[in-house]
């Protein structure tokens, strides 16, 4: 088992917090969007007060004629930040995989901080009001933005190790949860004094939490002088042999910019490979083969991984699969960030506050949910033979969800966090756990420097489907109803469950391909046949 130590801790709470904030940020734009609509739009006048004068003091912030024209560009704001977040995570992952991850999430942090600084502080100290540039400040915010996502993710992925990811995860996964909470009690403590300081405060907090994670944070043990966790530290040879949909022919995944070098290399069967090769050469002459030791006027830098490109790392298995399946269920999961208080508010015609409030609960749903699949998921050795199951129950929690049942506070708050639980959660376990499973299995187990472009692939694709769900839900909703809004969540759903099914099949055969298989909730899925150890069951 892993020893964990205070450096575990503090790389567990910076991250944590840092993405937090990252997402603090995007929740204050969410929760002043009336007041940004009303500052944004002429002054309201009664029946015998037409007119105010001087116009040009009243009307400077005149950019719509009514706050129902500025609602639109609101949601072309929003739509442009999840494009340009979506391209971004694609590129910052590969960026987290080459440079150091430390310097790449400080830039992202304090970058991001200065560019909505200037979106909702500076403009409005100035009275500088212009659509245009506020859309090219905003899409410069997502770029930025998408520099967190994969470089937690990479760090946390580099700490903590398989067995315990899940757990350690599901529950570090919360942060995007947490940070939404911490951007709605910021902005609504300041938003009296207007929404410039709204902006103000979480960008300061933003800013602060970059400053300290270029000088505390760590991002890998190496740094540290410690070891990588025990089971992701295993060396394997350049080719690597990876069974697919449990059958018994091996399909081989060449990598050859991925090598590892060890002093001893043992052959599967456990026969030590010390004589000479094929071709009558020594074990000494074999350049691949080669103990780092041996190797005069090698620097430290050619011992170092080199980093996967994009198209290497979409091809590793699983990662397709799970990228597709993540971009119809983000669609869903960032729906209910995007409009659920506006859904709560207009459906049942609760005021605002109280629609604040009751939405908290789907993010509490989504941390307990995250979780508990993580820890059953660590228990099982497994992420798809959980991930199916709570995906199909999530279904009919939508459906009762947007039924009568859910008319009262206290019965809203509880379905919502039934949705929360298997939406939410399942979401936060793709995410975080499974991008880190994707990014250290089989050809590039003990590489580093794959890690942060997988996180990047999957939750880039799933931005791209958060991106068009920002388009059809208000279509949706104006032409058939919200109704027909969670027909498309479930339908989603489904969709997600059906591009994973793949993958939760041949974790089935492996399972049921054994002889005998025992199972503990303390020590998990283990095999009482032959030689055959645990780690035989984690792909």
């Amino acid at each position: 088992m892993t020893k964990y130590t205070h450096h575990h801790v503090a790389v567990f709470l910076l991250t944590f917090f840092s993405y937090a904030f990252f997402h603090a940020t995007r929740k204050t734009f969410s929760n002043v969007k009336s007041t940004i609509s009303d500052e944004w739009s002429p002054s309201y006048h009664n029946n015998t007060v037409n007119f105010t004068k001087p116009d040009r003091i009243w009307n400077t912030r005149h950019l719509f004629d009514t706050r129902k024209d500025a609602e639109p560009y609101l949601g072309i704001l929003d739509a442009v930040f999840m494009i340009s977040y979506a391209v971004g995570l694609y590129i910052s992952g590969m960026i987290g995989d080459r440079f150091n991850m430390r310097l790449v999430l400080s830039f992202g942090m304090c970058s991001s901080a200065v560019t909505v600084f200037l979106f909702g502080v500076v403009f409005e100290w100035v009275h500088f009001y212009n659509k245009y540039v506020y859309v090219i400040v905003w899409i410069l915010n997502g770029l930025l933005q998408s520099m967190g996502w994969p470089t937690v993710v990479a760090i946390m992925g580099n700490w903590f190790g398989r067995y315990s990811r899940g757990l350690v995860l599901g529950l570090w996964s919360a942060c995007a949860s947490v940070g939404n909470i911490i951007g709605a009690f910021l902005v609504s403590g300041v938003l009296d004094f207007g929404y410039d300081y709204a902006f103000l405060v979480t960008s300061s907090i933003l800013f602060a939490g970059g400053v300290v994670n270029f000088f505390g944070l760590v991002s890998t043990p190496k740094e540290v002088g410690l070891s990588l966790p025990d089971e992701d530290a295993a060396v394997h040879p350049k080719e690597y042999t990876v069974r697919v949909n449990g059958t018994d022919d091996d399909e081989t995944i060449n990598m050859p910019h991925v090598l590892y070098k060890q002093e001893h290399l043992v052959e599967d069967d456990d026969t030590p490979s010390h004589g000479a090769n094929d071709n009558g050469d020594s074990e000494e002459d074999a350049p691949l083969l080669n103990s780092p030791h041996k190797q005069s006027g090698a620097s430290s830098s050619d011992n170092r991984p080199a980093a996967i490109g994009f198209c290497s790392a979409l091809c590793l298995p699983g990662v397709a699969l799970y990228a597709l399946a993540y971009a119809c269920l983000k669609l869903v999961n960032y729906s209910f960030f995007f409009w659920l208080p506006y859904y709560l508010h207009n459906k049942y015609r609760w005021k605002e506050t109280v629609a604040d409030d009751i939405s908290i609960w789907y993010d509490v749903g989504g941390i307990i949910g995250g979780t508990i699949f993580g820890f059953i998921s660590d228990r099982f050795q497994h992420r798809s033979i959980i991930v199916i199951p709570m995906l199909i129950l999530g279904i009919p929690a939508l459906f009762i969800y947007n039924s009568n049942l859910s008319n009262t506070l206290t019965l809203n708050g509880l379905l919502m966090a039934v949705v929360g639980f298997f939406i939410g959660g399942v979401a936060n376990l793709v995410s975080a756990a499974i991008s880190a499973d994707l990014g250290k299995q089989g050809p590039v187990q003990g590489n580093s420097e794959a890690l942060a472009t997988v996180t990047g692939i999957i939750d880039g694709t799933g931005s791209v489907g958060a991106a068009i769900g920002q388009i059809l839900v208000p279509v949706i909703q104006d032409g058939l109803g919200w109704r027909s809004v969670f027909y498309l969540f479930m339908l989603m759903t489904l969709l997600t469950a059906l591009c994973i099914l793949p993958l939760f099949v041949r974790e089935v055969k492996d399972l049921y391909a054994k002889r005998r298989v025992r199972y503990s909730w303390f020590t998990g899925a283990s095999v009482s046949n032959g030689t055959e150890d645990t780690e035989e069951l984690f792909n």
